[in-house]
Formats: structure tokens, sequence, C-alpha cells
């Protein structure tokens, strides 16, 4: 058919359904760990805690998991993710079978969830650009990204609100045991998936691992636009953590939402990220990445802004829609434009040193949106949101110049691509 796209080829194929079943056991564990914390303690800033932990993890070992996905088949490093994983889902089921469960194991749970994720994430943006080209690279972050939202929302997210009304053992299982197939998926996946830079290691003298710690930070500095993105990321990614930390407590408690429809209300996030990747490549043909992503950097944040403001449930779930489409559309194109610029070699040390900076920082977004939610529910997102959109407007002529992936290598020195 004329003007047909071609299609992202069997490669990313397995590795998109791969990538399914590990969705799955994370949608479970995201939904059940906040429902778990509620029934354990009503103090805010003790569930802010389980954000907290579990973004903690990645400014304590993203770059060592940048290291090892660099020096590694990063079809092993899926599997070992998700392995740990499957192993912390047993466990607890096993806390909970014998009424052990405290937000104390909770806690150390979540941290350990957390560093196989730094793991997993990694190695699976990795893969990416290593199977598709970069004209592509929108079209498959968007389908990898809609694929995640489907499973862990429409899925896993109504199942384990669900469930857990019978019981919290029924969820906690069926995780240990999704984990457990995504590891043998990860193994099956195309040589193609091991990544390129298992060859180019093979004919060049490899550094010390301790020597590589400093690698992806000094390419992302060596960048005037990378440095500014991240910059940029960093604080919207802090208010945003600061606005959400307490999320289900407002819902809960504020909102009156019964605990059983938890799950029903993020399907909201779910159908908007949905449409944020429908619309994220066509977008960035309509108006370039960098506006799109200056577009849906305002709209995300002034989305949160207003669900503070407007204090219903209809307003959450419209404000929450509209953020997650929004956040989609950033995320892919911020996403796309890193893999056009960072060489195979180096993919895993910058994307881990990118996300010790972004995420490392969501800690403490959540312990400071806890401490606001104390003093009212709404003032976490009125402040976080306000803060957020004030930035995207400052920056919004910046983004405007950003380069298309395909146009990354162009010579304009405007954009000061680092040395590949």
């Amino acid at each position: 058919m004329r003007g047909r796209k071609p299609g992202l080829g069997p490669a990313f194929g397995n590795l998109f359904t791969s990538n399914l079943a590990s969705s799955l056991g994370d949608g479970i564990a995201r939904t059940a760990a906040p429902l778990l914390a509620v029934r354990l303690t009503d103090d805010p800033l003790l569930i802010s805690g389980i954000a907290a932990l579990a973004m903690l993890p990645w400014l304590l070992f993203a770059v060592p998991a940048g290291i090892i996905i660099d020096r590694i088949d990063r079809r092993t490093a899926l599997a070992l993710a998700n392995g740990g994983r499957a192993v912390l889902a047993g466990g607890l089921v096993a806390l909970a079978a014998t009424d052990s469960l405290t937000i104390w194991w909770l806690y150390v749970a979540i941290f350990l969830y957390g560093i196989g994720e730094t793991v997993y994430d990694g190695a699976i943006r990795a893969v990416v650009p290593s199977i598709v080209d970069r004209r592509s690279l929108p079209r498959a972050n968007s389908r990898i990204e809609a694929g995640e939202l489907v499973v862990q929302n429409f899925l896993s997210g109504p199942f384990t609100s669900a469930l857990f009304a019978v019981s919290v053992l029924i969820p906690l299982g069926a995780n240990a045991l999704v984990y457990a197939g995504a590891v043998v998926l990860a193994v099956l996946l195309p040589r193609a998936a091991a990544g390129t830079h298992l060859q180019a290691a093979a004919s060049q003298p490899r550094a010390a691992w301790h020597h590589q710690f400093a690698d992806g930070f000094r390419f992302i500095l060596a960048s005037r636009m990378l440095t500014t993105l991240l910059a940029l990321s960093t604080f919207i990614g802090l208010c945003y953590s600061a606005a959400t930390a307490s999320f289900v407590l407002y819902l809960l408690d504020r909102l009156a939402l019964p605990e059983a429809f938890f799950g029903l209300f993020m399907l909201t996030g779910a159908i908007g990220g949905i449409l944020g990747s429908l619309v994220a490549q066509r977008l960035k043909d309509l108006w370039g990445a960098g506006t799109a992503m200056a577009v849906a950097n305002v709209i995300s944040t002034a989305s949160f802004l207003f669900i503070g403001l407007v204090p219903t449930l209809w307003a959450a779930g419209v404000g929450y829609f509209v953020s997650s489409a929004a956040v989609l559309v950033w995320n892919v194109h911020v996403m796309s434009l890193r893999q056009s610029v960072i060489p195979s070699r180096l993919l895993g040390r910058v994307h881990g040193s990118w996300r010790t900076v972004l995420w490392g920082s969501m800690p403490l977004g959540s312990v400071i949106g806890g401490a606001l939610g104390r003093i009212d529910l709404t003032v976490p997102f009125i402040v976080g949101g306000g803060l957020a959109t004030i930035a995207a407007l400052v920056f919004f002529r910046f983004l405007r110049t950003l380069p298309n992936p395909e146009d990354i290598d162009n010579g304009d020195p405007r954009h000061d691509p680092p040395p590949a």
C-alpha cells in the first residue's frame, strides 16, 4: 500500500513480546505496593517512603548497572534482572502468608525491586536502537511504552486491585510466576538483541570496570543539548514525584475512592498514555520532535497543577489522563533523541548516568511531597505542578530547537552532539 511505513522487523517483535511479560510483573508490583502500604500504615510520610525507596536505587546503582549492560550480552542482563525479582516476589508471598509482613519489610522489597529495575530498564532501552533504525526510533519507543501501559494498567492494575479483596497472596504469587516466565522469554530473544557492543569490545582492549563510572557523565557533559535536557528533566521529575508521592492517599482518603476501584481509576492514566503513544510519531512528523516535546511538557505539568486546584474525583481523572498522554509523548522523543546520539558501546553507561541524576533525585521529591501532604493532600499537586509549569514555560524556546533523531548528525553546532 502506498505510503505505508515498513514494519519494525521480527527482532523487535520478539523483544516487544518479552517486554510485555516483564511489564505484567511490573504492573502487579506497582499496584500492589501502595495498596499494601495503605494496609500497613496511614501515615502519609511513611507511604511516600514507598515511592522514595522505589527510586533510590537509581541514585546508587544505575551507573554500575549501566557498566554491566555494556559488558555482557543484553539478553543475559534482562534475564538476571527478572530472575531476581521473581525471587523477591516469592519472598513477599512467604512473609504475607505467615503474617510477618511489615512496612519495613515492604521497604526492603521495594528497594531490591528497584535494583533489578535499574538493570532491566537500561538493558531494554539499549536493545531497541541495535535492532531499529534511527528514523523508526519514535515509533518503536511508542510501541514499547504503549505495550507497557496496556499490560500494567488494563490487565495487571484491575487484576491486582480486585484480587487484593480476596487475598494478597494471589497477586503476589502471580507476580513471581510472571517474572519467571519473562526470564525464559529473554533467553529466547534473537542474537541481534545481544547488542553490537560485544563485537566492538572484542576488537578493543577493555578498561577495568571501576574506570568506567564517569564515562556516561563525561558523554552527557560534552553536549550542551544533553546537559540542558538532563537539568530540565531532573527538576520536573523532582516536582512530579513530590506531586504524586501521596496520590493513593489523596484518592482513597480525600476523594473517597474505594480501594477496589484504585486500579480502575489508574486506567485513566493508561488510556491517556495510549493516546500519547498513538500521536507521538504524528506530532513529530507535523511539528518536529522539539516542538512536540515543548508543548507536551507544558501540558503535562499544568495538568498536575489542575488536580491540586480542583480537588474532585473527576478533575483528578481528567488531569491524570491528560498528563499521562503528554508525559508519554515527552518520554518517547527524549528517549529517541538520546538513542540517536549515544553509540551502542556507551548506551548502558549513559542511560545509567542519566537515570542516576533524574530518578535519583525523585526520592527527595517524594519525601518533600509526603511532608507537604501532611499540611493538606492538595498542596503537593499545587506546589509541584506549579513549579514544574514555570520551568516548562521558561525552557519552551530551547525545546523547540531540538532536532529529530534522524537529523542529529546534521552538523548544526547548536545541537552540539558529542563525538561518537
